[in-house]
């Protein structure tokens, strides 16, 4: 991410932009200094809040998806068959997993190098290949 700015809207609704001064890991988060933002009392009207960041200002590696550019890609076996759309991912401690739902029936991928073959953000598909135990085939597609 290559975000020099952020927008928090506070749980009240309102919408400001501040220049980030640094970021850091802690623990299992991040820890933001914002410039303008500089006590506890002035951040404490934040809590809970949501951020964002301008798109343009997103980066990724070859091989890597932005959950929103996931969400609603069809999914399709490797012989060509339907097997629904991504429609929720879910993270874990190893790798994330796609919920890919076809009507009321709902299909738990994992997202590995293993399972998922092709993901052409373009055509909206990815490319699976099942591990066994994955799919009932019989009843699948």
């Amino acid at each position: 991410m290559d975000a020099r700015s952020v927008f928090i809207r506070s749980v009240l609704g309102q919408l400001d932009e501040y220049t980030v001064a640094s970021v850091r890991p802690h623990k299992k988060v991040f820890l933001m200094e914002l410039n303008g933002l500089s006590s506890k009392v002035d951040a404490e009207k934040y809590r809970g809040a949501e951020i964002f960041i301008r798109k343009a200002a997103l980066t990724r590696e070859k091989d890597e998806f932005f959950w929103y550019e996931l969400l609603g890609v069809g999914v399709y076996l490797e012989t060509g068959a339907y097997l629904g759309c991504v429609t929720q991912i879910i993270p874990t401690g190893s790798n994330d997993i796609y919920v890919v739902k076809k009507g009321e029936k709902e299909t738990l991928v994992p997202a590995t190098h293993e399972v998922v073959k092709g993901i052409d953000l373009e055509k909206r598909e990815m490319i699976i290949s099942p591990i066994k135990g994955l799919l009932d085939l019989s009843n699948e597609v």
